[in-house]
């Protein structure tokens, strides 16, 4: 798979930029472009241009606003070719800027080993903000056409049981990236595979079946409260082939899944895929599959098993698809499975799986390319763990017992949009400890209460000025020219140009979290903003609709990052 950008450097499929229209896109473009002169007159007209990006030239913003507002390292990259000191040719790439730019770079000055610090005029910041006003709700949205057809097949738990807090994760980063991978410009599938084959099935069948006959469950059988329930409700629970019994309790608990998700903000699934179509007709899926490998040259037997050469594309080791037995592997099914979503046309399939299928990477990477398919064309996303943590301490979770808590009494307990905020704040590949004290505080402390709360004072300002003032404002923010921003202005206006690259680079990596991560540090923002600035009755009606300009900018984006994290922007609190 490519490599990711880095963060200073939007993705090829993020966000349009315009070389007139002041952007953070277009300052960048600017550096790169003064940088490429810099080159040509040194090396002639052939000169290869300068690499933006990861390893190359980056335009970043300064740890304190005295650095001034942007800092590039070209100098530093492009020392070696001009046979100049670092120093000497930010002074020349500076002064080189100050001539393309004009009036919207205000200064430039040398800094360290030769880093060049960019300070930008108030009118360029003003009518960057009007860019993003006049973007409207697109503001951020990709600009790549035609998108890819993006399959994106997330949650797909198990029937046997109760959706619980580690499929909420995956709940919510599922949809979350959907969410924005739509906003990407992706046209985007989801999918939800049910695993209704094999022997888990009827060992719930005999679960349930045990428990209605009053007997204790087998072995190893499902538990709790909810098998007595399914026992309850199933007509002839106790006299039937528990095969049939279990049939009838998975087709409910899907029912039950999706009304839990519907309740948590999952958007609807395009497709529920189901393992146990793969097995049926003649010849099955899993036969066609099976015999697509077999003709391809890429199965042998031995022992008596059929194995798939899988080393041959990456994997550790060669798996088995048919055991001696004439038995099917839970991989034989992956194989069929992925060979079906392959011929449906996607471009990318995107699987997010659970902790407990890290193993399973290499191994599907192997199949995929033995189909023919191109593996980086594959993306497997492994979740990890999430530990409740209640007064302290964790609550403990197992399906089989019955010990476990669930996603409505998560739900129930912090409400949805806790719930997605906590489970989506940190890195999917990273453990999450939920404290459910925090998560229902109203407090400054609680981050999803921070951000909602300033969505709904901006709502509130915006109220006070009037619906004809607010839509009025933002049509000219450019139109104060003498009077100079406040440096919480020019803090807030930089932090709302930041969210289209924030945004691409967030979609590249699959990184619901770092939107979170925005969306508290632009809350935060327009919290100093909003002490700092007075906004109705300020000192002039101009700078009045500057700023109220700034107030509809920073809720229709706050109210963005929390729509593509599944949370609601509220209008009062």
């Amino acid at each position: 798979m490519t490599e990711p950008p880095s963060s200073d450097q939007p993705p090829s499929s993020g966000p349009v930029v315009s070389g007139e229209q002041p952007s953070l896109g277009a300052l960048r473009e600017a550096v790169l472009q003064a940088a490429a002169t810099l080159l040509r007159v040194a090396e002639g007209d052939a000169a290869p241009p300068p690499a933006g990006g990861r390893g190359g030239i980056t335009l970043e913003r300064p740890p304190r606003a005295d650095f001034g507002d942007y800092s590039t390292n070209a100098a530093l990259l492009l020392a070696p070719r001009l046979s100049a000191s670092p120093r000497e040719v930010a002074e020349r790439l500076g002064a080189q800027l100050a001539g393309d730019l004009g009036a919207s770079l205000q200064r430039f000055e040398v800094a360290g080993p030769g880093f060049l610090n960019l300070f930008l005029a108030d009118g360029w910041l003003r009518t960057a903000l009007g860019g993003v006003l006049a973007a409207g709700d697109a503001y951020g949205a990709g600009g790549r056409e035609p998108g890819e057809r993006v399959m994106v097949e997330f949650v797909s738990a198990n029937p046997t049981g109760p959706m619980h807090v580690g499929h909420a994760r995956n709940a919510a980063y599922g949809d979350a990236l959907a969410r924005m991978l739509e906003f990407a410009g992706e046209r985007v599938e989801r999918e939800y595979y049910v695993n209704d084959a094999g022997s888990q099935v009827r060992t719930f069948g005999e679960s349930i079946r045990a428990l209605a006959r009053g007997e204790r469950a087998p072995e190893n059988g499902y538990q709790g409260d909810y098998i007595a329930d399914l026992a309850a409700r199933i007509a002839d629970a106790a006299t039937s082939d528990p095969a049939d019994v279990g049939r009838a309790a998975v087709a409910m608990m899907v029912g039950e899944i999706q009304r839990s998700l519907t309740a948590f903000g999952v958007k609807e699934f395009d497709y529920w895929a189901y393992e146990s179509a793969l097995h049926e007709g003649q010849p099955s899926l899993v036969d066609r599959a099976l015999a697509r490998l077999a003709e391809l040259g890429h199965t042998y037997m031995q022992d008596g098993a059929l194995w798939l050469r899988s080393t041959t594309f990456g994997d550790d080791k060669d798996r088995v698809l048919v055991r001696s037995s004439g038995e099917f592997t839970y991989l034989a099914s992956d194989v069929a499975y992925h060979e079906e979503k392959r011929e449906r046309g996607f471009d990318r399939l995107v699987d997010v799986w659970g902790a407990d299928h890290h193993g399973y990477v290499l191994r599907l990477k192997a199949v995929y390319a033995a189909l023919g398919g191109d593996p980086d064309d594959l993306e497997l996303l492994i979740m990890q763990l999430v530990h409740l943590v209640r007064s302290g301490e964790r609550a403990q979770m197992s399906k089989r017992a019955g010990e476990f808590v669930t996603l409505d009494d998560l739900v129930s307990e912090i409400g949805v949009d806790a719930a997605r905020w906590y489970l989506l704040a940190r890195s999917h590949d990273t453990t999450v400890d939920l404290d459910l004290d925090l998560a229902r505080s109203q407090s400054a402390e609680n981050p999803v209460y921070y951000v909602q709360y300033a969505h709904a004072r901006i709502l509130s300002v915006l109220a006070k000025a009037g619906e004809d003032r607010a839509s009025a404002a933002g049509e000219d923010p450019a139109g104060v020219a003498d009077q100079e921003l406040h440096p919480s202005e020019r803090a807030l206006i930089k932090q709302l140009l930041d969210f289209p690259v924030e945004l691409a680079s967030a979609t590249a990596r699959r990184a619901p979290h770092r939107i979170a991560a925005y969306a508290l540090e632009l809350a935060q923002g327009f919290t100093a903003f909003y002490r700092d600035c007075r906004v109705v009755g300020a000192e002039s009606e101009a700078i009045e609709s500057q700023r109220i300009a700034l107030c509809v900018a920073s809720r229709r984006t706050i109210a963005r990052c929390l729509d593509l994290l599944g949370v609601s922007a509220p209008e009062h609190m």
